[in-house]
């Protein structure tokens, strides 16, 4: 997705549940550091940045592909070996409780990911 933009270090994309298509996309997103600092990023959506994501989706992929909601987030829930929990994004994206997190390489990521949608759940 968009890791092929030059501001995004690392993604994660899944669909989730959706009242009016069913399914629809959404992403979690890792700034490059660069882009972080320079935004003097806190953990919330920069409006800019998030439709210009949107709007490379959506020439490089095509519109169907746009995601419903783009979180700029700190880190990604992976196991200690690396791979990447969507389960887990897709639970906080359909606002589900998403249980224990304890074996996750960093637990506290998903805190803050909790936290950051909290703060805007679109």
């Amino acid at each position: 997705m968009a890791v092929a933009h030059p501001k995004v270090a690392e993604s994660a994309v899944m669909g989730a549940a959706d009242v009016v298509t069913g399914q629809a996309v959404v992403a979690y997103v890792i700034l490059r550091d660069s882009v972080f600092e320079e935004a003097g990023h806190n953990g919330v959506d920069d409006e800019a940045l998030v439709t210009e994501l949107s709007d490379h989706v959506r020439k490089e992929i095509g519109p169907i592909a746009r995601p419903r909601q783009i979180m700029i987030v700190g880190g990604l829930p992976k196991t200690r070996s690396g791979k990447i929990v969507r389960r887990l994004l897709r639970d906080v994206a359909e606002g589900r409780d998403v249980g224990d997190t304890q074996t996750l390489a960093d637990p506290s990521v998903m805190d803050s990911i909790i936290a950051i949608h909290v703060t805007d759940p679109t």
